[in-house]
């Protein structure tokens, strides 16, 4: 049996130490957009530190509430339910999307490093997915043959 429990744990931790490198990143953004004071193409230069600001606090809630799914699925070692199986397989594919833009912009290292996140919570999800046979089998049918 494959160690479920510290990969969960492991992808968890992760999530949240990068919720907390994404929130500190758009704190620095926003100061630098703040301390530029140029406008881009009329776009007023506070409303761009704001949603900066904004920005920052949302994608950090998210990667955070992604990484607490997952320490909390390393912790019961119970499978997840639909929601959150949809708020994980979310944050993989923001991972793998994110991980193809920033080879370019930032380079290969920031990639492998995407690729190791977006491993762990697809291993995650992989290790606790539903079995396929474990469904009841369905009632008999009152005065018929029961559908095979």
């Amino acid at each position: 049996m494959v160690a479920r429990r510290p990969i969960a744990l492991a992808a968890g931790i992760v999530l949240v130490l990068e919720a907390v490198g994404l929130v500190l990143l758009h704190m620095v953004l926003a100061r630098v957009m703040g301390g530029q004071r140029m406008s881009l193409d009329g776009l007023d230069p506070d409303l761009m530190v704001t949603a900066i600001w904004i920005m920052g606090g949302v994608l950090g809630a998210y990667v955070a509430l992604c990484g607490v799914l997952l320490v909390l699925l390393g912790v019961r070692d119970r499978r997840l339910g639909r929601a959150a199986r949809i708020v994980l397989i979310s944050c993989a594919i923001t991972h793998g999307v994110l991980g193809a833009v920033v080879v370019g912009l930032v380079g290969w290292a920031a990639f492998a490093y995407m690729m190791v996140v977006l491993g762990l919570v697809v291993a995650s999800l992989v290790l606790y997915a539903p079995e396929h046979g474990a469904r009841e089998p369905a009632p008999p049918v009152e005065g018929g043959v029961a559908p095979a």
